[in-house]
């Protein structure tokens, strides 16, 4: 019914109690789930969860708040990617939230790296996952940079975890990204938020956990699991005024498309 499109099961709080989550993925039809990478010490880990699991995929990528960590090169992710059930490049971006005393122009080394990870993308024809926090302005600049100011032909993916502005989103979906809404969506101080994924066509929606962080209401507080995706989808249902069955199954597709995923059969995608 569902896929959780980003997620950490790599991450000690959920690798450890994986039988008991993939319990509660089926117990809420939670049928797949994309883990996602970090760094490429973590590929390892998070590369044997997608491939010792039949619903499982996998991304490839080093985070943009990540240092002291292996600096990724092309040739690093274009031949992780390669290997089976890896479905994107990321997660990749910019995020000046902790600039820890330095300015947005020390931070070239982040616009280095997130350049790596589209030209990657570019190269292996995968989706982008795009992080991006108290950096958006930048984040679009370095995307049309590579692409439309380079005359290089688009690359696509998701703005993973949105909270960023109407104007942001606007301008992500004219670049052809989809939009990911998390828990957030369902926490009180987000109605500029909900307005922002009233807005998004639903055609261009994902949803996610970014689980283990940001557990949706009613579980705010907690350690976030993949299962608690059908809570987004209920807030995104009672936001667009739409059955949760066309939430899930047009999300379902969304994701289906942009990372490649197998389709299901109908009988399967329903609530």
């Amino acid at each position: 019914m569902y896929i959780d499109s980003h997620c950490h099961l790599s991450f000690p709080e959920l690798s450890a109690r994986l039988p008991e989550i993939r319990r509660e993925m089926a117990a809420l039809q939670v049928d797949r789930a994309v883990c996602i990478c970090t760094t490429l010490e973590e590929f390892p880990q998070v590369h044997a969860l997608a491939t010792g699991h039949d619903n499982f995929w996998c991304t490839v990528g080093v985070h943009p708040d990540n240092e002291g960590v292996q600096e990724p090169t092309l040739d690093d992710l274009v031949q992780r990617a390669a290997l089976p059930r890896v479905v994107a490049i990321g997660e990749t971006g910019l995020d000046y939230y902790r600039l820890n005393g330095r300015s947005v122009a020390d931070m070239a080394w982040q616009r280095e790296r997130f350049r790596v990870h589209i030209r990657a993308a570019r190269a292996t024809g995968l989706p982008l996952v795009i992080h991006t926090r108290s950096a958006s302005e930048d984040t679009l600049a370095v995307l049309r940079e590579e692409t439309i100011d380079a005359g290089q032909g688009a690359v696509r993916g998701v703005f993973h975890c949105f909270t960023e502005t109407m104007a942001v989103a606007m301008a992500a979906l004219e670049m052809g990204f989809h939009i990911s809404f998390s828990g957030i969506l369902t926490f009180r101080n987000a109605e500029a938020l909900r307005d922002v994924a009233r807005a998004v066509p639903l055609e261009r929606c994902l949803i996610e956990t970014d689980s283990p962080y940001l557990a949706p209401a009613p579980h705010r507080g907690k350690t976030n699991q993949p299962a608690w995706v059908a809570h987004v989808a209920v807030q995104l249902a009672a936001l667009k005024l739409l059955p949760l069955e066309t939430i899930a199954r047009v999300t379902t597709a969304n994701a289906e498309a942009l990372f490649g995923l197998p389709s299901l059969s109908k009988d399967n995608t329903k609530c």
